[in-house]
């Protein structure tokens, strides 16, 4: 191929990949009508790999790239941690490349549920004395103390393995923090008394003084083994972060969406009638592994004090959002309440898209505060429901609609 017909090629293919990707980026989300009276879908997913700068994916030289290929792949785009800064909603977003690694960057929106455009560099986040193999799934925490923290899952190999075994992994407890969503300091991993620790996240205030971390203790990569649920245990010092005890404030139970495991997702919203939880469970399908969204409240005073749980899922895979690199998994690990009362809650779907979600906090307070707990038991279940068809049947015979 001579130079022009290198060219040719290269600004053709150049102007097409860069039109589709204006036009992604311009393009406005719409709610989707007839939701259930909580939440409201949006019709585009707001993230996915097609959303990522294209200077992060080409190599613009036509010498190196006649043919404008990508050179460095992004595979998705899922679970991002989620602030309001300086009147711009914030999204920083697990990347995954082609290679399988996984990174951070950011991405933020005037409008918060479309036009989200990454920012021109990944963060480049500092290492620990033992480098990551893998980083993902950060929470963000606008902290009592001044500082946004960003707790998150660090990776590596598990030493303790055969050296033919090169899947087995230790999960622990990364802890970063910022001023500005610019530069990051790196503090040591969180030691906790389990031995493995991933959805760990930081709550916004002091208890007591001291500085106070929501867990999920496993004894495995994998499964929990012996871990019951959701921790809670206090920390003196964030700087050189260690719980010595975790007590578990929301439990895994049998035949239910969390019978499996369960994890808080973003840090709780503070509300007049307590603190408000978004929170993952799984249970095992004969199609894999099912991930689900619930609420649940704890005591404004004492957040370990769980005070209210709506039986059942909050938002559940649907439609497309079934389909992916891990299907029928929602997740979320970020949300932003407004001045207004409007909740944004940002969840990925099948660890490949990140979508939007909308409510009020009048509506979800409502949803938690009245929907009747799980009694775990068929003929229970049965009871509730025809308690409120017996009470519905009489307003409607007496004309009360």
């Amino acid at each position: 191929m001579n130079e022009t017909s290198i060219n040719t090629i290269f600004r053709s293919r150049r102007a097409e990949v860069e039109s589709a990707y204006e036009k992604l980026l311009k393009q406005n989300n719409k709610e989707i009508p007839g939701g259930n009276g909580i939440f409201d879908r949006y019709k585009y997913p707001i993230l996915t790999a097609k959303h990522t700068p294209l200077h992060w994916r080409y190599d613009f030289n036509p010498q190196k790239n006649p043919h404008f290929m990508e050179r460095m792949g992004i595979n998705a785009v899922f679970n991002p941690g989620a602030i309001k800064y300086n009147g711009k909603y914030i999204l920083i977003a697990r990347v995954e490349g082609a290679d399988r690694k996984s990174f951070f960057a950011i991405a933020d929106s005037s409008t918060g549920i479309d036009s989200f455009r990454f920012r021109d560099f990944p963060i480049r986040m500092p290492e620990t004395e033992t480098p990551d193999v893998n980083v993902y799934d950060i929470r963000l925490t606008k902290h009592q103390d001044g500082w946004i923290y960003g707790v998150f899952c660090t990776e590596r190999k598990n030493p303790d393995t055969p050296i033919y075994d090169t899947s087995s992994a230790i999960a622990q407890t990364g802890i970063a923090r910022t001023k500005d969503l610019v530069n990051w300091e790196r503090l040591p991993d969180l030691i906790a008394p389990s031995k493995q620790q991933r959805n760990v996240v930081l709550h916004p205030e002091f208890i007591d003084g001291k500085y106070a971390f929501y867990t999920r203790p496993q004894d495995d990569f994998i499964e929990t083994g012996k871990g019951k649920g959701i921790g809670w245990a206090l920390c003196d010092d964030i700087e050189n972060a260690r719980v010595e005890k975790e007590e578990i404030i929301d439990e895994r139970i049998y035949h239910t969406i969390k019978e499996l495991k369960n994890g808080q997702g973003p840090p709780p919203l503070k509300t007049p009638k307590g603190w408000l939880h978004c929170a993952h469970g799984v249970r095992r399908t004969a199609a894999g592994l099912r991930y689900v969204l619930y609420l649940f409240l704890s005591n404004l005073n004492n957040p370990s004090k769980v005070i209210k749980r709506p039986a059942g899922l909050f938002i559940g895979p649907k439609g497309g959002e079934r389909i992916g690199d891990v299907s029928n998994v929602v997740f979320s690990n970020g949300w932003i309440l407004d001045e207004d009362g409007t909740v944004f809650i940002y969840y990925a779907s099948s660890d490949t898209r990140v979508h939007v979600a909308t409510s009020t906090i009048d509506k979800l307070l409502d949803y938690v505060c009245n929907t009747p707990p799980d009694l775990c038991r068929s003929a229970a279940s049965v009871e509730q429901r025809c308690d409120l068809i017996e009470r519905n049947l009489k307003l409607l015979n007496k004309g009360n609609t």
